[in-house]
């Protein structure tokens, strides 16, 4: 409760959304405004960005990309574009509105080329300015905050959100999302320098899940893909999306942990595969008639790549009581210290269950 709370200026923010969590927070008595801090550079995401994904995605078709409809690719477009409005700009009411009123504008120009309906820009407004005024005392310079309380000694966690996979330079382009979900952007996303960075867990599930469009090579497209999906809450946590569940894909996860230099693996769901006779690690994949074993670059080469699997005994026992990493089953062990091998980390952290006893560090090896 004492912790201090950053949303660092690599971020897209829908003010609308973060005033939504607030409220959240406070009808369940949890008041964070005097420590929840955010970056005077981080970009900001209004109803017009939502709209205007909403449209792109809705003409893509059957070749759309799978995006949460929420704006962000448009926010980060104006960012590219630099023509964003940001967090600053809520503590500066006349310049606020004129930025809205001028994007807002474009944004329905464009929308009238494409016969769709216009944003309500006063409507939107009278919403936002009062929002404006309440997040406007959060907003500072993050990045000397966070600096200063590394030079004072304190413990700093940066949460990255998605996966490696997601990345849009390193991901499976264009099937990626607008920043960089890599540990890179734990860096450019906040303004501290690499150097600052001492560790790097690399969070992973027991199977391989995927939300929205793009290649999967170990999807289950089956009914025991279904049962990972229902057992393991594979839903996606913004839309609710089913998630498209697979076997454990080494190959993309030895390039991610080379690519993010991770220190240690904090592997969780351990227990979505209690009860499996037989688990299949995919070690490598076979593409255009030859096996390789690192991931290709290219989407359409990764949508052709077929799974090349490793058989490896599962536990029938039940894991959700485990507390203690020597209570796991052997047969569980053997497939951690499988999977560490495969793709060349050391597990930290095991998890069995969502409860806070159910996460448990994992020995040195």
């Amino acid at each position: 409760p004492e912790a201090q709370c950053v949303i660092g200026n690599g971020l897209v923010v829908s003010v609308i959304g973060l005033q939504e969590e607030l409220d959240g927070l406070e009808a369940k008595g949890i008041d964070i405004s005097d420590r929840l801090f955010i970056s005077d550079r981080c970009q900001l995401i209004f109803a017009y960005h939502c709209m205007a994904d909403g449209l792109k995605e809705g003409q893509l078709g059957e070749n759309k990309i799978g995006t949460t409809k929420r704006g962000i690719g448009p926010a980060y477009a104006d960012k590219a574009n630099r023509c964003g409005i940001r967090a600053r700009d809520l503590q500066r009411p006349d310049v606020f509105r004129q930025k809205f009123y001028t994007e807002g504008e474009k944004y329905n120009r464009l929308f009238a080329e494409y016969g769709a309906e216009l944003l309500d820009l006063d409507a939107e407004w009278a919403k936002l300015a009062a929002i404006a005024e309440r997040l406007a005392p959060m907003v500072t310079d993050t990045t000397l905050l966070l600096n200063r309380a590394a030079d004072a000694g304190k413990a700093i966690l940066f949460e990255g959100a998605q996966g490696t996979w997601l990345d849009i330079d390193f991901g499976t382009y264009p099937f990626v999302t607008s920043s960089n979900t890599t540990v890179g952007g734990a860096c450019t996303g906040t303004g501290m320098a690499p150097s600052r960075i001492n560790e790097v867990v690399g969070v992973l599930k027991a199977y391989t899940t995927r939300v929205g469009a793009g290649p999967f090579p170990t999807e289950l497209d089956d009914d025991l893909g279904e049962s990972i999906r229902q057992k393991g809450g594979e839903f996606g946590a913004t839309t609710g999306r089913p998630r498209r569940c697979g076997w454990f894909d080494a190959v993309a996860t030895r390039y991610s942990v080379m690519l993010n230099g991770v220190t240690g693996i904090a592997l969780t769901k351990m227990d979505v595969l209690d009860g499996l006779e037989t688990l299949k690690i995919c070690t490598a994949y076979e593409l255009d008639g030859k096996v390789i074993t690192d991931m290709p670059a290219d989407s359409d080469d990764l949508a052709r790549s077929k799974p090349v699997y490793e058989d490896i005994a599962g536990w029938c026992e039940a894991t959700t009581g485990v507390t203690d990493y020597e209570q796991l089953p052997e047969l569980a062990k053997a497939y951690i210290d499988r999977l560490m091998e495969v793709i060349n980390a050391r597990a930290q952290i095991i998890s069995v269950g969502p409860r806070r006893a159910q996460t448990f560090s994992a020995p040195e090896k």
